[in-house]
């Protein structure tokens, strides 16, 4: 079983899938079919400048009084966000940035992370966004793989740029007294100091952002977002319905797909945002939700986890009832998380299954995930997957696992290296296994390079995982294959107990045993404080392989 649309032409498709996209976009309120100048001026603008300093542009001329941003420093309107970056890419410039430059932005959420996507963006500079849990060696081949010109950060990551050539600007996009910036660095502020805020001119084309994947794996590879279009909010919208005109709550980076496109749909759907401040807390994120009244919330399944795990009675002390939309995604949500998410934030929780190459695949509602709280949901308007057998022919049947491919017109065109992703009949490997159930909803059994032969057996260790994850005295868990010289493969289980945990691990395995097959049972049970995960909360398996056992 596939969710795909009738075999139409692709033409026809096409075109089906704008009107359905247009529709969409009119119900969710994301335009006024009543307004067409409006209508017509952002998509100009969109077309122009790219889709985020066109969003920004298109409010500050229609209600530029309204609130744009706030964060530690108090709150900027659209018209404050869209005068300053005027002013900041005029100081750009004038530090010799041309249209077509590439510089790299490392910063994390706050308004100068926000003025230099805005700035780059009316200059026509192409913008890497780089991780904040970066070490110097990926900081440092990035930085050259990209052709950086330029680097826009905060004060914080001052040493991290001795890992580039003294010759490449900086900029400070956020200052600390504690990090004892030389003065003689230029920042945002005096770039913008008695510039022009008047509307530039629009570049050649835009400058396009290059959005990093995870790099679990080794160093991260440039995922570019150069096709522009406005209706690809249109697939966000279709199964999420995102506010309007309220307070959206940012506790996911910016500098990451999930954050980004969520914020820019946020700032095109009239919703004041609020950032955290810089760094997550869970509590502070209950008490930001109380003290904003705000109404969505986005951000990453790991920071969900941490505030459900403040327990029952921090949990009791803030009002959490005016959300109305939780929008998660960037890694699988544990079941059990799934489930204590719905019960306390009242059937709020929408899950999306993307990546940065494919970019939206499926979204799981509220309603999907009550019924199964593991599935990652069905496609949204334009997109359609199949899964493939491994000579890529179609899989039919339900609950027959195979490779997720997508076919969506704004997944990426390949990566900034040059290299690309497996590509058959016009749709991209998604990279994850997963099977369709009777009822059409997708579930995603792993990474299609996480499968383990273990005695001859195949094995994908997140069936492990979620089990052992659900259980009430486990914190989370993660469950890898290791080299075994009698089996090939086997499973090992890194454990997070929680304070009801006994840490046996024989408990463990006999639960497992108890469950699923015995083959499936993990060898070995290690408990940790807690498991590695990057900035964006992805879990990091390649050092759980590597770990030298009898040390932990």
């Amino acid at each position: 079983m596939s969710l795909s649309f009738p075999a139409l032409s692709g033409t026809v498709r096409k075109v089906g899938d704008l009107a359905l996209s247009v529709n969409v976009m009119v119900r969710r309120r994301l335009f006024n079919p009543l307004r067409p100048d409006h209508v017509v001026r952002s998509a100009f603008n969109v077309l122009r400048f790219g889709p985020f300093a066109g969003v920004v542009m298109h409010a500050a001329q229609t209600g530029p009084s309204a609130g744009a941003i706030v964060d530690e420093r108090g709150e900027l309107t659209f018209g404050q966000l869209d005068e300053q970056s005027n002013a900041l890419a005029r100081g750009l410039a004038d530090q010799g940035l041309q249209p077509g430059d590439v510089v790299a932005v490392l910063a994390r959420d706050h308004r100068g992370m926000v003025l230099s996507l805005l700035a780059t963006g009316k200059l026509g500079v192409r913008t890497v966004l780089m991780n904040t849990s970066f070490a110097k060696p990926q900081f440092a081949d990035v930085a050259e793989r990209e052709h950086v010109k330029a680097v826009l950060h905060d004060s914080e990551f001052l040493e991290l740029m001795s890992a580039i050539p003294a010759d490449i600007p900086r900029v400070l996009t956020w200052v600390d007294e504690k990090d004892n910036a030389d003065p003689s660095i230029p920042t945002i502020e005096s770039l913008v100091v008695r510039r022009s805020t008047a509307p530039l001119p629009a570049p050649a084309k835009p400058g396009g952002v290059v959005v990093l994947t995870s790099g679990t794996t080794g160093t991260p590879k440039g995922a570019p977002r150069d096709r522009v279009s406005p209706f690809a909010s249109a697939q966000f919208l279709d199964r999420v319905p995102l506010p309007n005109n309220g307070t959206m709550l940012m506790a996911a980076p910016i500098f990451h797909g999930t954050g980004l496109s969520q914020f820019t749909l946020g700032l095109a759907l009239g919703n004041r945002v609020v950032f955290q401040q810089r760094r997550f807390d869970p509590e502070k994120t209950l008490a930001n939700i109380t003290t904003y009244r705000a109404d969505s919330l986005v951000l990453v399944p790991t920071m969900l986890q941490r505030i459900l795990d403040l327990g029952d009675e921090v949990l009791a002390k803030y009002d959490s009832s005016t959300i109305k939309v939780i929008f998660a995604a960037g890694s699988a949500i544990a079941p059990d998380v799934v489930t204590r998410t719905l019960d306390y934030f009242n059937d709020s929780l929408y899950n999306l299954y993307g990546s940065t190459e494919c970019a939206v695949m499926t979204v799981a509602t509220p309603e999907d995930l009550r019924k199964a709280p593991a599935t990652a949901g069905r496609a949204p308007v334009g997109i359609r997957i199949v899964l493939l057998d491994e000579n890529r022919k179609p899989i039919t049947e339900p609950n027959v696992i195979g490779t997720v491919f997508v076919d969506n017109g704004f997944a990426f065109t390949g990566y900034t290296d040059g290299r690309t992703k497996e590509i058959v009949d016009g749709m991209m490997s998604s990279g994850d296994v997963g099977h369709f159930d009777a009822d059409g909803l997708l579930f995603i059994d792993g990474r299609d390079d996480d499968m383990i032969v273990s005695g001859g057996e195949n094995v994908f260790p997140l069936e492990v995982e979620n089990l052992i994850a659900g259980r009430d005295d486990i914190f989370e868990a993660a469950v890898v294959g290791v080299d075994d010289r009698e089996f090939g493969k086997r499973l090992r289980a890194f454990v997070v107990p929680g304070p009801d945990s006994t840490r046996n691990p024989q408990e463990i395995k006999d639960y497992v045993k108890a469950n699923l097959a015995r083959y499936k049972v993990p060898r070995e049970v290690i408990f940790l404080d807690e498991l590695p995960r990057n900035a964006t909360g992805k879990l990091l398996r390649k050092p759980l392989i590597e770990m030298d056992v009898d040390a932990s």
